[in-house]
């Protein structure tokens, strides 16, 4: 099982910031979409949160991708 720190959790964190950066959108903007603080982006962006595969799949949906994009 893969943990935050793992090689692999990091590869989704990167491509999680660089798909929400190649948006246009800013922490603050996806916060609202979502409905929740900004501190929630930040946390999960910086491995301080787990996110979950629904969660996951939110962002995905956000940022026009594929779940797939995010994982290998």
């Amino acid at each position: 099982m893969s943990n935050i720190h793992s090689p692999e959790y990091q590869t989704i964190l990167k491509r999680l910031i660089k798909a929400r950066c190649d948006s246009g959108k800013t922490q603050a903007e996806v916060s609202e979409i979502l409905q929740k603080p900004q501190s929630f982006i930040s946390k999960c962006e910086s491995g301080e949160r787990r996110i979950d595969v629904l969660e996951l799949k939110q962002f995905a949906d956000i940022y026009n991708k594929t779940l797939n994009h995010f994982i290998d």
